[in-house]
């Protein structure tokens, strides 16, 4: 942020920021004050000045720190240098280049990351630019108080040159040509009379430019719509003064940008005679809060227009009445696996040409994009058509990006999921689209990757529903939320109860009792689920146990379901043994149930927690048995002795004649089971017919809503199982 000719003293950066916060504080200012000091005007000795730096230098390191940030005390630091004289465009320019260069180096957070660096580099871009606004304010507000005391001497000047004219003209002579500011004198026709060295200066230099001229010549096009309006008011009368921001053109056809005052003169009588022009000439603050703002709205890697600039111009899109827009959200797949194995550098390289390619792709009217982080683009598209020019914009990018990249040697396949939002302004918020189009890019990364969804409402709600759930288990647990439910395992052939399968269901306080499948997937990927099943085993084996000490005689299993996640979690054993012995409840009176799916495959390591917990007397169940591809053989190598049928076996015997098919394989693979010493548990038992044939076919318990539907657990004992046994024939 260097301009002119300032220099920012280069100090060894190696070693400050290992040393003490306030060693740190005074070096900066020590950097600081060796920038700015030739360009201020002030009776201070250097090292005095660099003292006067201190507190503001620890101002702005605790602004950087500060959370909530608040970039607007910078504010104060810029007023502070106008307040010693430090007002030559220079001392601001050094200012803002010792602070970007460093700021964040001696006063930043020692031992952050990229990420970490990258949110303080742009808490210190907000900072500049607060800086500056506060430089610029105080040095409008000290020239405006120049302007005043020279308007007021100005006009006294002029009215006393009527009385006095002598006296009166070398007073105003010194201050016409003395000023700071640009001073001009008109007539009410708008004749420029006199101008002072200073406007010349401001217009090039070249006062036959200037002199003779008439006002009316020097319109812009940029000129506020009032300006001419106050202009022509001033001149009748009717108005004594105006103050705008006005353009100027120069001889050579730049433009001279000022903050301009006119104050309307009246002679003796008060009637209008001459109007009077001040002018701060005020270019170069405008370019440095143009470049600010660019800094601010625009992606410092890729250039392209940022998370802001995105948001503004999609909020004016989606405002505008009568019209669509169409939004593509594209996720680079894979990235994370380039920054792993290149490094950072070489994944910047890729965003930058993944950024050029984009652009390349977004050349329309009313196309735009934009990088919102990281690996995340998006694209905007606006008009009467747009559900056919988003498809194609996005089309245009697959494509764009399906040649590899060349970094560092090497050729990059990219690939990217695209999720799409497209539809009548007017309808939806900003943050409402964006949402809707991140959800729809990872359907569509689910999906495969290096394609586009368009965004169903249904699915969105669907996969809001899914989020607000997984945000709210790990407080549904805390809160008691879950209750287990408990389903009888009949005995086919004599129709006792000889145990129950724990089922957890969720009391959701906004959508209700919820199943498993609702929440053990989110469970799983969350890592709540090893808690959560730690508390269903707790709360069935003391079920288990309550049972035993109620109804006595042999007791009752308990079947509770063991997710792969548990499986590998190495407290598996020492967990499940120290809930049966806090309980007081023998290992035989336990079976864990373990999908066929998570045992396909299964290495010894993963085998072994369910041996040491066979060996020790706890049931295996090997569940929905049939549903993989599992070899039949490797039974042998489970530590399992019970199979549980899926019900897809057995569902073609609900009605007779039975499925023949269905009847073999069953038979089969009761056959097999009892060869290996295993014992057969049906799942989703409904009718009679089915529990009569299933009872032939030699299998041992069953259970189902034929028996009963999962329940409270006094309904255990309490069930009328009349019906369980089949009559013959």
């Amino acid at each position: 942020m260097q301009s002119g000719s300032s220099r920012v003293p280069q100090p060894c950066p190696q070693a400050a920021p290992h040393s003490g916060l306030d060693d740190r504080i005074a070096r900066f200012a020590t950097i600081w004050g060796r920038a700015i000091f030739p360009f201020t005007a002030t009776s201070l000795t250097r090292p005095e000045f660099e003292q006067h730096l201190v507190p503001l230098t620890r101002t702005l390191a605790e602004a950087l720190h500060a959370r909530p940030f608040d970039a607007a005390v910078a504010q104060q630091v810029g007023a502070e240098l106008v307040a010693v004289h430090c007002t030559d465009p220079e001392a601001l320019a050094g200012t803002l280049g010792v602070v970007e260069s460093y700021l964040v180096l001696y006063c930043g957070p020692d031992g952050v990351g990229a990420e970490g660096t990258e949110e303080y580099r742009s808490r210190c871009a907000r900072l500049q630019h607060q800086i500056a606004a506060g430089f610029a304010r105080a040095l409008r507000e000290r020239t405006l108080r120049e302007q005043e005391a020279i308007a007021r001497s100005a006009l006294t000047a002029r009215i006393d040159a009527q009385q006095a004219l002598h006296a009166s003209e070398e007073r105003f002579r010194a201050v016409f040509e003395g000023a700071a500011v640009g001073i001009g004198i008109a007539d009410l026709e708008g004749n420029v009379l006199e101008v002072n060295d200073a406007l010349l200066q401001m217009f090039g230099g070249m006062g036959g430019h200037v002199r003779g001229r008439n006002v009316s010549e020097w319109g812009h096009p940029d000129d506020a719509p009032q300006v001419w309006r106050m202009y022509g008011e001033l001149v009748r009368g009717e108005r004594e003064s105006y103050r705008v921001e006005k353009p100027y053109y120069r001889h050579d056809g730049t433009v001279l940008w000022t903050n301009l005052t006119v104050s309307l003169l009246r002679d003796a009588d008060g009637r209008p005679q001459y109007q009077l022009a001040l002018m701060e000439d005020t270019t170069e603050r405008r370019l440095l809060n143009l470049r600010l703002r660019y800094e601010a709205t625009h992606d410092a890697l890729t250039g392209l227009p940022n998370r802001t600039l995105f948001f503004e111009r999609l909020e004016k899109a989606l405002s505008g009445g009568g019209t669509r827009f169409g939004l593509c959200y594209l996720d680079l797949d894979g990235f994370k696996a380039v920054n792993d194995s290149l490094g950072h550098s070489a994944g910047d390289r890729l965003l930058v040409e993944v950024a050029d390619r984009l652009q390349s792709c977004a050349t329309g009217p009313g196309e735009v994009v934009a990088r919102l982080g990281g690996d995340e683009f998006v694209a905007l598209t606006t008009g009467p058509d747009t559900q056919e020019k988003v498809t194609e914009l996005a089309v245009r990018i697959l494509s764009a990006l399906s040649a590899p990249i060349r970094i560092e040697g090497r050729e990059l396949s990219v690939r990217g999921s695209i999720g799409i939002v497209e539809g009548p302004a007017g309808e939806r918020t900003p943050a409402e689209v964006l949402r809707s189009a991140d959800i729809t890019m990872y359907r569509a990364k689910a999906a495969g990757g290096s394609r586009f969804e368009f965004a169903d409402a249904e699915a969105d709600a669907r996969a809001i529903t899914r989020h607000g759930l997984t945000n709210a288990l790990p407080a549904a647990l805390e809160r008691g939320e879950f209750f287990i439910e408990y389903q009888p395992l009949v005995h086919l052939h004599d129709g006792t109860v000889r145990g129950a399968e724990a089922l957890v269901r969720w009391e959701h306080p906004q959508y209700g009792v919820l199943g498993p499948d609702r929440f053990i997937p989110l469970a799983e990927r969350t890592g709540l689920i090893v808690p959560l099943g730690r508390w269903v085993l707790e709360e069935s084996v003391r079920q288990a146990r309550t049972w035993q000490r109620e109804h006595g005689g042999s007791p009752l299993r308990v079947n509770v379901n063991l997710s792969p996640t548990q499986l590998h979690h190495p407290g598996l054993v020492a967990d499940t043994v120290a809930v049966l012995e806090n309980a007081g409840l023998t290992p035989g009176a336990l079976c864990l149930e373990v999908t066929e799916s998570a045992l396909i495959g299964a290495d010894d390591e993963l085998l072994e927690p369910l041996r040491r917990l066979a060996d020790l007397g706890v049931d295996i169940a090997l569940d929905d048995f049939g549903t993989g591809y599992s070899n039949l053989a490797n039974l042998r190598r489970l530590p399992v002795s019970v199979l549980k049928l899926d019900r897809s076996f057995t569902k073609g015997m609900q009605q007779q004649p039975a499925n023949p098919v269905d009847v073999k394989i069953v038979e089969g693979i009761v056959s097999l089971a009892h060869s290996l010493e295993l014992a057969v548990t049906v799942e989703g038992v409904e009718t009679g017919a089915q529990a009569a044939q299933l009872r032939a076919l030699g299998c041992d318990t069953a259970q189902g809503w034929y028996y009963a539907r999962p329940g409270a657990p006094d309904r255990i004992h309490a069930l009328t199982l009349a019906d369980a046994i089949p009559s013959p024939g």
